[in-house]
């Protein structure tokens, strides 16, 4: 398996017991699994590729025109090579 033989395989599960302690490990077993079968099922699932929310609608307020603001027309700027 992955080229370890039985020793090594022995000394790093004695490492991850040191670290996580024997109350941690079956829960550390079981979120891993959840883990992994969640992640398969959306392999399995994604295959229709991401859905969007649907865009919301945006109210919009019309203004009538005699209430709008007096805008002046921009005036061109003087070349003074023209003159």
């Amino acid at each position: 398996m992955f080229g370890m033989g039985a020793s090594e395989l022995m000394i790093i599960l004695v490492i991850i017991l040191l670290l996580f302690g024997a109350s941690k490990l079956p829960e550390l077993g079981r979120s891993l699994g959840s883990g992994l079968s969640n992640f398969k099922k959306g392999l399995k699932d994604g295959d229709e590729g991401p859905t969007l929310p649907a865009p919301k609608a945006v109210a919009r307020v019309e203004t009538p025109a005699d209430a709008r603001p007096e805008v002046p027309a921009p005036t061109p700027p003087s070349n003074p090579q023209d003159s």
